[in-house]
């Protein structure tokens, strides 16, 4: 997800149309049906919780008996059939019990971020050049284009499609298709040598690619690339925005849930070559300010010998999804201008819908990952305001108590500023995602990998570090994954960072 620019207002086609900048205060309200629904989440696994204490119990007391209790033990069970059988019964049912409902581990053995060559960098003063000289731009798109630029927070080594570096620009199928194989194959060919694992091996493959969605898909590309086995389970995700990431990785998770002893692979990708607009309208030319190449492939597996060798398990997925109401539908619609060029369409209630989507959310996952103190004292608070109309702000759980790392979608600088101020965060804690947003801009549903690799690469995670990835996308969709470090994480081989980690952080200039 992208973010409106930083002016008070805009003009579009003769019209003035004020944007508001600002995610809304969210402790204004929570609905505690959300509230509600963490709980249920929750409960779902409480026959598991449940057992792990009683286990530990019985194996405790098991310990502390001599050989003599033992052998009392034994004398006394001999002559008491029924409670030998009835003991029996219970270990039995319990451990049936306890083995159908416990969820498999999902582990992230390895990933890759693509980092395209240099040639495809694009500084500022070329990107308006190049956009002057198509000839499509009247004198205000131009100037309305410099300031978003100027204020969006991306530095001059981002990376264009090599269609784009033309004049005029090449925006065919073709060079659609060579771009999403250089990024998907790229990050692939990474992820497979880093982790030697064998093409043939993969049982569940998840692409997810919002705009270009060609026919064979994206998914059939690799399958054709790698050689695939032929019963892979294969799933092309479209139309799904910037958050389709974390979707992507849920539905490998449901997928690995049902197919014992397998890998899935989830790549996720944006393809910009012929999601290029070439038009005056001004929501629409946002994209192309922020938007730059980039991908990630993620390798994940629940077999059990592959603990050893994984980065991190994957603890919660929490999805919101905002689509029936018709204003978060269409906060983000691709669709025609009046001169019948395509483009995607950013609404002016964009931060508003996105802020109540996070709270939303936050309010589902917090159940799930706060300490007990936090959520007491939210629960509290927010019980007191809404049986006893008392004039209170609900408390806002420090999230910081709950993870040691935050992922935040690089969609824009205002979308970090305000949940920076909104969750109470640190700069340190949205460093990556500024620095990911300065390096290699709006990758779309990839760069909570590069805002992951960027902690690693500064060698911060450490084992039983919590990592909160958060994405936002069209529909209008928030979706976080948390994941838990199984050890110090050192960064891979060909880490998109690692010849320039040295100098960032840098200082953002406006």
């Amino acid at each position: 997800m992208n973010n409106p620019p930083e002016t008070e207002s805009t003009t579009t086609n003769g019209v003035q149309i004020r944007q508001s900048r600002r995610l809304p205060d969210f402790l204004q309200s929570v609905n505690l049906k959300y509230v509600k629904l963490g709980y249920h989440y929750l409960i779902t696994h409480l026959l598991t919780l449940c057992f792990v204490p009683l286990i530990a119990f019985v194996i405790f007391q098991a310990s502390q008996l001599n050989p003599n209790d033992i052998h009392q033990l034994w004398l006394h069970l001999q002559y008491n059939l029924v409670s030998v059988i009835i003991c029996s019964v219970f270990l039995v049912f319990g451990a049936t019990v306890y083995i159908v409902t416990r969820p498999r581990s999902v582990y992230l053995v390895d990933y890759a971020c693509y980092k395209p060559p240099a040639k495809l960098q694009v500084k500022y003063e070329q990107f308006m050049e190049h956009s002057k000289l198509t000839g499509d731009f009247d004198d205000s798109s131009l100037e309305f284009q410099r300031r978003i630029l100027e204020r969006s927070g991306l530095g001059e080594e981002t990376y264009a499609p090599e269609a784009m570096h033309y004049i005029p620009p090449r925006p065919s199928m073709a060079a659609a298709r060579e771009e999403a194989e250089q990024v998907m194959f790229g990050a692939l060919d990474v992820l497979f040598a880093n982790t030697n694992i064998k093409p043939k091996d993969i049982g569940v493959l998840v692409v997810n690619c919002s705009l270009f969605n060609p026919t064979p898909s994206l998914s059939a590309m690799i399958v054709n690339k790698y050689k695939l086995r032929g019963n892979i389970r294969t799933f092309n995700l479209g139309g799904m925005g910037c958050s389709a990431g974390v979707i992507a990785v849920d539905l490998a998770k449901d997928m690995l849930q049902i197919h014992r002893n397998t890998c899935a692979v989830v790549v996720s990708t944006e393809n910009i070559t012929q999601n290029w607009y070439f038009g005056n309208k001004k929501s629409m030319l946002i994209p192309n300010c922020l938007f730059r190449v980039g991908g990630s492939a993620v390798l994940l597996s629940n077999k059990a010998k592959d603990r050893r060798r994984a980065k991190y398990k994957l603890v919660h997925v929490v999805r919101t999804h905002k689509g029936a109401d018709d204003k978060a539908f269409k906060c983000v619609y691709q669709e025609q201008d009046d001169a019948g060029k395509t483009g995607v369409s950013l609404s002016k209630d964009l931060m508003a819908i996105a802020g109540g989507a996070l709270k939303t959310n936050i309010t589902t996952l917090g159940p799930l990952v706060l300490p007990i103190s936090e959520q007491l004292l939210f629960f509290s608070t927010l019980v007191a305001k809404k049986l006893f109309n008392a004039k209170v702000k609900p408390y806002i759980p420090d999230f910081k108590l709950a993870f040691d790392h935050f992922c935040i979608h690089a969609g824009g600088r205002a979308v970090i500023d305000e949940l920076e101020k909104n969750l109470q965060l640190l700069p340190i804690h949205v460093e990556a995602s500024r620095m990911t947003l300065h390096r290699f801009g709006n990758t779309s549903s990839s760069s909570i990998w590069y805002e992951l690799a960027y902690t690693e690469a500064k060698g911060r995670v450490r084992r039983g570090n919590r990592v909160w990835q958060i994405a936002f996308g069209s529909g209008f969709k928030c979706n976080s994954a948390v994941w838990e470090a199984l050890r110090y994480v050192k960064p891979s081989t060909s880490n998109p960072w690692e010849d320039c980690i040295d100098k960032y952080p840098v200082q953002i200039v406006m």
